[in-house]
């Protein structure tokens, strides 16, 4: 099978090889031609129940489930929970199914049964949407002997047996394996049941693979051999990563067209994507997928509760008003896989609400067929009865949040220096401020995706285009105001150093030329007097000085500035003791650039890693100075204030017929490190609202409390008092 989009790849080659890559714009792969699956570029059809699913279940059976595991209980599960849609496991490593695709493998166990045309009958009965899970990551010697082309190669050559289950052999997952025989592995699926769509896990491949089909296809597509480093600045590497994110979208359109020729209302669904780490592009997935499931089953290590809130905007920044379904699994998500283990209720409660109030609809996994451990049955009853009782207040149809925070794929893929703690940093200082927020992907920063916003926020997003650069300008020039830290700009979309940032007019400051790493014992002078206790310092009044970041960028003022807020003083001995004091005391040296746009916007520049610093110490001064940026660069009312004691995620939505405000209680001694033991309620909040212009509210009622508020209007104002929150509570009001 020849590779798509083999001019521009070849001509990448080429640019790496005697210019740069750099050269080559990141918008150039999307629009290049398609040379081997067919023209590319018409969408398919959104498939028509897409939207209808709300409560998602999955199960994903074993191979000896057949024959063991009770159909009955879970056609009644699936009905207790009110469960809309499924995802039934059909093909691939095992079929559940009487395939008859040779070296298509039975599960040992099957007989002559079929026992995934059982469960969908079943499901069907109770009006699911019904879609099948195949996983094509694995295989056995079979085909390793008959197909040994089939299986993926290590760098020294050698074919990959299975690291977890060392009797299989794995596959390539840019060779013929996918692209020919698990093609005919989903178009028999959907041949002999005709369901709503396929769902495809661990489809991307394990790992970088040099097997024959690889090496020859790459060396055709781009002129080099596959690397044997992962410098992104090495031409052979940078070619890589774009030429497998190629072979994988053209693997995904092969599949979706095959299923679509036998059921034109069904597509494939690719386990992909998720935020700056993705290997995929999420702008290109977000223009291919009709919907899309994010796959953060559970908070694990130190992983905050938000983070599955975080996956729900990464998501949606790419898919705009598309539905993203959250899966969550029911079991301990520990690099240790302890796959048949029963979460704590509180633990699954809490992950649930915030996938929800950021927008998501839950999917319960459950790993096996055959019940070890119960626990979980009825907590996720619970939750999937309540929220469908609440499911009008859940078909959201826009956030109402006025500050947008940007994450850099591509800061990521060429290795600009880009730290997730940067974008963390952010994330949870925004929590803590109560200040409703989404993320927005660095390759859609048109009026169409940044219109909303009255602030963007840019978290040492390094890597950015001359076009990049531009339409943030173009932002700016509309009213629009940003929030910027350390290195952002200050490379190209390739990862190439500028000699100056490319925001640097914005900035109000040129670079000097010189990053210093790593700080220790520097400090920020705080200048109350001099700045007239600029809103900045709001809250640290009685601060003379607070601690610095960790690294920081040496930069230079375009132009003669007033005295900054926030200005150096340099670091000095932490040891020994003795020496423990500031050789300088005072610097007119700036730590924070702040301006004013004639259009009503504002800039704020900090050249140092105020975002990462805040996310590694929590220091509470850190989070003053950014929670301030935002209110300072927003400059307008806020669409809702939320007043009380504890942690809270806030997000605020409009539906058609109603606004909701969602409350997630995250104050929890285990917030940082879970599981959560119990649910601890915090006492009254007071919320004050800016409603649309065009919203007049008929009532306003508390969801879990199940009860009305009473609430006091003062034009487009709307005030009211949450008397408690226990883990969830959401604000509808009626219009």
């Amino acid at each position: 099978m020849k590779l798509s989009r083999r001019t521009f790849l070849q001509t990448t080659a080429v640019a790496g090889a005697t210019a740069s890559v750099a050269e080559l714009s990141l918008q150039s792969l999307a629009a290049a031609d398609s040379t081997s699956t067919g023209d590319n570029s018409a969408k398919p059809p959104t498939p028509s129940w897409v939207d209808k699913p709300m409560r998602w279940a999955q199960l994903t059976l074993v191979e000896n489930d057949p024959g063991n595991f009770d159909p009955d209980f879970w056609q009644d599960y699936f009905k207790r929970t009110k469960s809309d849609a499924v995802c039934l496991s059909g093909g691939g490593c095992v079929a559940y199914y009487p395939t008859q695709i040779p070296f298509h493998h039975r599960s040992q166990w099957l007989g002559d049964r079929d026992v995934l045309g059982d469960l969908i009958t079943r499901c069907r009965k109770l009006g699911m949407v019904v879609i099948v899970r195949t996983d094509p990551h694995a295989t056995y010697d079979d085909v390793a002997k008959a197909h040994p082309d089939w299986i993926a190669v290590d760098a020294a050559g050698n074919k990959r047996r299975h690291w977890a289950s060392p009797e299989m052999w794995v596959t390539c997952g840019l060779g013929p394996y996918n692209f020919e025989f698990m093609t005919a592995v989903k178009q028999e699926i959907m041949s002999r049941y005709h369901v709503d769509g396929v769902f495809i896990n661990r489809w991307d491949g394990s790992g970088m693979c040099y097997c024959e089909h690889c090496q020859k296809n790459f060396k055709d597509a781009t002129g080099f051999d596959l690397p044997r480093t992962n410098d992104p600045q090495d031409p052979g590497r940078r070619a890589y990563i774009l030429w497998r994110q190629e072979r994988l979208f053209d693997l995904w359109q092969t599949w979706d067209r095959a299923v679509r020729a036998i059921n034109p209302d069904s597509c494939v669904i690719p386990n992909t994507g998720g935020g700056a780490t993705s290997s995929l592009d999420m702008n290109r997935i977000g223009e291919l997928a009709p919907t899309l499931m994010a796959d953060r089953q559970a908070r694990h290590g130190l992983m905050a509760p938000w983070a599955i809130g975080m996956n729900a905007k990464e998501y949606r920044a790419a898919l705009g008003h598309k539905p993203v379904v959250g899966i969550f699994s029911v079991g301990i998500e520990e690099p240790y896989r302890w796959k048949d283990s029963v979460q704590n209720a509180e633990e699954i409660r809490l992950w649930v609400a915030d996938l929800v109030a950021n927008g998501m609809r839950p999917w319960f996994t459950k790993f096996g067929g055959v019940l070890r451990d119960e626990r979980w049955l009825k907590p996720v009853e619970e939750i999937y009865q309540k929220l469908a009782g609440w499911e009008k207040y859940l078909r959201n149809e826009r956030p109402l949040a006025r500050a947008g925070v940007v994450y850099s794929q591509q800061t990521n893929w060429f290795g600009a220096g880009h730290e997730q703690g940067h974008i963390n940093g952010w994330y949870q200082a925004l929590i803590e401020a109560r200040i409703p927020f989404e993320l927005v992907h660095d390759r859609l920063l048109d009026r169409a995706h940044v219109d909303q916003f009255k602030t963007l926020i840019l978290p040492n997003v390094v890597a950015l285009s001359d076009d990049q650069c531009r339409q943030i300008e173009e932002f700016v020039q509309r009213g629009g105001s940003i929030i910027a830290t350390h290195e952002t700009s200050l490379c190209d979309e390739w990862g190439v150093r500028r000699t100056n940032f490319g925001l640097a007019k914005l900035f109000g400051a040129n670079f000097s030329g010189k990053i210093i790493p790593r700080m220790q014992n520097a400090y920020l002078r705080l200048e109350h007097k001099a700045t007239n206790n600029h809103p900045l310092l709001k809250g640290l009044e009685d601060a003379p000085r607070i601690i610095h970041g960790v690294s920081r960028v040496e930069v230079e003022p375009r132009e003669s500035l007033p005295t900054a807020p926030l200005t150096l003083i340099p670091s000095y001995p932490d040891l020994p003791m003795e020496k423990v004091y500031p050789r300088v005391e005072k610097t007119d040296i700036a730590q924070v650039y702040l301006r004013e746009d004639p259009a009503g916007g504002r800039m704020i520049y900090f050249p140092w890693d105020i975002d990462r610093t805040f996310w590694e110490v929590l220091a509470v001064d850190h989070f003053k100075l950014l929670r301030n940026a935002v209110e300072w660069a927003t400059n307008e009312e806020p669409v809702i204030t939320v007043t009380g004691p504890g942690v809270l995620d806030v997000t605020f939505w409009r539906q058609k017929n109603s606004l909701t405000a969602h409350l997630v209680n995250l104050t929890n001694p285990m917030m940082m490190k879970g599981p959560v033991r119990e649910l601890i309620p915090i006492g009254a909040q007071t919320i004050r609202l800016r409603l649309p212009d065009d919203v007049k509210p008929r009532q306003v009622r508390l969801l879990a409390a199940d009860t009305p508020l009473d609430s006091r209007q003062n034009g487009q104002h709307i005030s009211f008092t949450v008397p408690s929150i226990l883990d969830h509570e959401i604000v509808a009001i009626d219009l």
